[in-house]
């Protein structure tokens, strides 16, 4: 029953199902669908040719697969190299913005942590012991959520 469904439907339901596969990539963002309705769509194709007889079911599905696995791989590789440089190389990266910023401490680097205050948030710093009023240069950051800090001679920044 199922093979007659198949059969019955032959090149159209290939195209059919490359169209639809394209409108759900629409509905459900993501470019995976993409490749793989392009892979129903060059079935169907291949399969409405003329002299395209002989190309039975399973032949179809069997170049559907590998037609589908050769378009993913392509399509990470094209998606991959699209993407270029960033203008915003450091969006969603906080603390890295932070680097270089000259501020004062708000308590004393005690045991190589402290705090200081830069924006509108209160950072975890390390750095080497510092008095509360020392001006400091953030150089670096441990993670997300600590800054690396160094003293700047007066005068300086």
């Amino acid at each position: 029953m199922i093979e007659q469904f198949v059969l019955g439907l032959g090149a159209w339901g290939w195209i059919i199902l490359g169209f639809v596969l394209l409108i759900l990539e629409i509905a459900v963002p993501g470019i995976f669908f993409l490749w793989i309705g392009i892979a129903a769509l060059l079935v169907g194709l291949m399969a409405i040719l003329p002299g395209a007889v002989g190309f039975v079911w399973q032949f179809q599905v069997i170049a559907f697969l590998m037609l589908a696995v050769a378009s993913v791989l392509v399509g990470r590789r094209v998606m991959a190299t699209a993407g270029g440089a960033s203008d915003l190389p450091f969006l969603n990266r906080r603390a890295e913005q932070l680097v270089g910023q000259v501020t004062t401490l708000g308590e004393p680097i005690i045991d190589g942590h402290g705090r200081v205050k830069l924006g509108d948030t209160m950072w975890r710093v390390t750095g080497p012991e510092l008095p509360a009023g020392t001006r400091v240069r953030v150089t670096a950051t441990r993670d997300e959520t600590t800054l690396v800090v160094d003293s700047i001679a007066a005068g300086e920044g």
